[in-house]
């Protein structure tokens, strides 16, 4: 049996030390627990999330973001628990003993790490993989090769971004290219395919938006849109399903990212009275990553004109259209912009192989 002790965690700590915590384990759970191992409560990906969304202190105690209430198994509730993992109804189930205290945790994922049937996509979602930028930040490597073939590890990073949505299901996939296009399609026309790819190539870059305008009337329903140089680890069901249940028009799927002042901040009245000294404070910030869920009037409505998604959002939000967030925690979100996050992302995948 697992030591189980890890994902264990004191109603002491911060909500933000939680969530680094649900990152470093890999299972997007923690369990909160007392001196003698009972069980207070649980904090997992979707209630960091219901907390961002309510502007939750992330310094404040976990005790105040958890779930109070878990749904647990006792040690010999066996048929119980096999017909829960069966219908995947809870992502994690705690067994605890009579005294309450946590001795085992069950995943449901733990026997067969693949994407659940309830957790798939429906089949009509397509991917839109904006491609045509130069990289130029990247350079020199992409002085030789276009952005989206950039390698990481043994694949391109483009193909990583597939691979993620394929995992739920997703069949077809939209590149709107620009920069070395022919590039791109001769490596990918080369290559076997277990998916439907499409390719749509700007007469100038149009930025991250406009090229969309390239599949008016091909794309009738709800569909993701991606950078080609970033890697989400989110479960884009979920995604899919607080999208539709928002009603939002466009989703943007963002990160916490927390940024820390190198320097004592001095706050002080109008008369230049200090106030307080900070020292080195740090602020978190929802910062968009990159990766969106939309619906195809958002594709109709452009005019084959130069705009970026967040301009496009922002003249949404403007127009008192609903425009929201699903937020991730900031280890979730691998981005390949700089040679040091490149290095940074590979050397990520590297690790979860390792896992795996």
């Amino acid at each position: 049996m697992e030591n189980i002790d890890k994902y264990l965690i004191s109603p002491d700590i911060t909500v933000k030390e939680a969530i680094q915590k649900i990152e470093n384990t890999g299972k997007k759970t923690a369990f909160i627990v007392d001196s003698n191992k009972r069980l207070l409560g649980i904090f997992t990906d979707g209630d960091m999330r219901r907390y961002v969304l309510k502007n939750g202190d992330l310094n404040a105690k976990i005790s105040v973001a958890m779930n109070k209430n878990p749904i647990v198994f006792k040690e010999n509730q066996t048929e119980e628990l096999n017909k829960q993992i069966q219908e995947r109804s809870l992502l994690v189930y705690p067994i605890v003993n009579d005294n309450g205290q946590i001795i085992n945790i069950v995943y449901w994922n733990d026997k067969n790490a693949i994407i659940h049937p309830t957790q798939k996509l429906p089949e009509n979602v397509s991917v839109i993989i904006m491609a045509g930028g130069e990289g130029t930040r990247l350079y020199p490597y992409t002085k030789v090769l276009p952005k989206p073939l950039i390698p990481i590890g043994d694949l391109p990073v483009c193909t990583h971004v597939i691979n993620s949505f394929k995992k739920f299901g997703c069949k077809n996939f939209h590149l709107i290219l620009n920069h070395k296009s022919n590039m791109i399609k001769a490596y990918y026309n080369d290559i076997e395919k277990d998916f439907n790819l499409h390719y749509e190539v700007e007469p100038k870059f149009l930025g991250t938006a406009g090229g969309l305008s390239l599949l008016k009337e091909k794309i009738n329903d709800t569909c993701f849109v991606s950078n080609c140089d970033i890697l989400v680890d989110a479960d884009f069901s979920c995604i899919y399903k607080w999208h539709k249940k928002e009603n939002n028009l466009i989703t943007l799927v963002c990160a916490i990212k927390e940024v820390q002042i190198p320097y004592g901040v001095i706050n002080s009245d109008s008369n230049g009275a200090i106030q307080n000294i900070e020292e080195k404070p740090a602020f978190s910030f929802l910062i968009n990553v990159g990766v969106y869920l939309i619906e195809p009037e958002v594709i109709e409505n452009l005019n084959g004109e130069f705009i970026h998604m967040t301009d496009l959002a922002q003249k949404y939000i403007n127009e008192h259209k609903k425009v929201g967030v699903f937020p991730i925690s900031s280890g979730n979100w691998l981005d390949m912009g700089q040679l040091k996050e490149m290095e940074n992302m590979s050397q990520k995948l590297k690790d979860k192989c390792l896992k795996d």
